[in-house]
């Protein structure tokens, strides 16, 4: 299934059925609502979905899943629902209550609030049973392997390509490709288990991702494609880009732009993609880290481990799910995640080398201009840079940021760039006196 809906109150499958309508892009082979009891709930989902749809819902149970370990559920219980997150959150669910407080779930916020304004990101590891949340998971600092790095790289690779192989699936997937360490993992294990593979990159006349990515596709010989992309095209699909994502942080809209772009592309030629979402965070992808003790950085690839769920992974389900497709993000299968979190952080981040024990795990699948790129991240290494900040500043004066920065919640916007998403942000969606369920970005800057 791609969506879920529902509310615990009896005959209320019209409403249902808006709900879905809003979410509809996710899924439109098949659509089911179900009224059982003092409850009613719904999914749509793609067609090869409809036989595991119908063994769950004989439980009273409606799921929406990515793929394996990662998933939303609704059961039905007797006080109403329970719901359930997956331990990183890479499969989305929000809840609230009605003004009769009737407790009501979807897959996204514009399918919520067809019911409530009464918005809730359930968090990831969680199972809520309209009474009392509680985390049954957790993804926390681990005891390190006393492992040689051959040994642990050895191990590493053989997880990857598991976690590859449970989700090739009949064959119909292809890759995001960034031309990144990452992504570049990821397709060039899938390619062996597909006979036409199928990439995608994105980027501004002479972007350094699409000559990294044409340097990938000459190695595993796949059938690319590029998204050439325009100041123009950036603009013209913002709009669009903030409805399908539900936020308004200026470093998550302005990478979400070019993920739009390339994942309609993808969508005309396989139901289903890899992306390389979660690397940098398991294995110290960024620059910044490289500034922290070394004592300090299990804990903080933790925390923004953690932090996915709102912010990178949301970018990801959205862009793909706008257009009907699947993302799949291998490194953050449960046994990618729980071998990642014991590798000892000196492997990681060695001798000011980010991911390097990806590296040496990958050094046999990689061309060498891969294996030794640095980190970029996607809005720069497409070419976005900062044009959209740039546009930003000549369309809002500093008076116009000083009088709109403050939001009803009592939050703050960081920049003129951020104004400018949160105003296209409020003409989808309104004004909220609450928006903690809207991710932000850990240490975005503020203008």
């Amino acid at each position: 299934m791609t969506a879920i809906a529902g509310i615990a109150s009896h005959a209320k499958s019209e409403l249902v059925d808006r709900m879905l309508d809003k979410m509809s892009h996710r899924g439109w082979a098949w659509r089911d609502v179900i009224e059982e009891r003092n409850l009613t709930f719904g999914a749509i989902g793609l067609g090869i979905q409809k036989q595991a749809h119908e063994t769950l819902k004989k439980s009273g149970l409606a799921c929406d899943s990515a793929s394996e370990g990662h998933f939303a559920q609704a059961q039905a219980a007797a006080a109403g629902f329970e719901l359930k997150r997956d331990l990183l959150g890479v499969t989305p669910l929000y809840y609230g209550r009605t003004n009769d407080g009737e407790l009501c779930f979807a897959s996204e916020v514009k399918g919520l609030l067809e019911a409530t304004c009464d918005v809730h990101e359930m968090p990831p590891g969680n199972c809520y049973d309209g009474l009392k949340m509680e985390t049954y998971a957790r993804i926390a600092i681990q005891d390190p392997l006393d492992e040689s790095p051959e040994t642990i790289a050895a191990e590493l690779r053989r997880r990857l390509e598991t976690a590859i192989e449970k989700r090739i699936g009949d064959g119909r997937v292809g890759a995001w490709l960034s031309g990144g360490l990452d992504s570049s993992t990821l397709a060039a294990l899938a390619r062996k288990h597909v006979s036409n593979f199928h990439t995608f990159a994105v980027g501004s006349p002479g972007a350094p991702d699409l000559e990294f990515a044409r340097a990938m596709v000459d190695f595993i010989k796949s059938a690319h494609h590029e998204v050439i992309v325009g100041p123009e095209d950036i603009l013209r699909v913002l709009p669009d880009v903030i409805y399908h994502l539900e936020s308004f942080d200026a470093l998550l809209v302005r990478s979400s732009v070019m993920n739009f772009l390339v994942a309609k592309c993808a969508s005309d030629f396989v139901p289903a993609v890899f992306s390389g979402e979660g690397g940098d965070e398991l294995f110290a992808g960024y620059e910044y880290l490289k500034a922290l003790d070394p004592d300090q950085l299990p804990a903080e690839l933790v925390d923004i481990t953690n932090r996915l769920h709102n912010t990178a992974l949301q970018r990801v389900d959205r862009c793909a799910y706008a257009f009907g497709t699947v993302a799949h993000v291998g490194f953050l299968d449960s046994g990618v995640v729980e071998y990642a979190l014991r590798i000892p952080a000196q492997y990681k981040l060695r001798q000011g080398i980010e991911k390097w024990i990806l590296r040496q795990a990958m050094a046999d699948a990689l061309p060498d201009a891969i294996l030794n790129r640095t980190k970029a991240k996607f809005w720069q290494g497409a070419g976005v840079e900062d044009m959209l900040a740039r546009h930003a500043d000549e369309k809002i004066t500093g008076a116009d940021f000083a009088r709109e920065r403050g939001l009803p919640d009592g939050s703050r916007l960081n920049s003129k760039e951020e104004l400018m998403y949160y105003r296209i942000f409020k003409e989808h969606f309104g004004e909220f006196d609450d928006l903690s369920w809207v991710g932000r970005t850990k240490g975005a800057p503020v203008g």
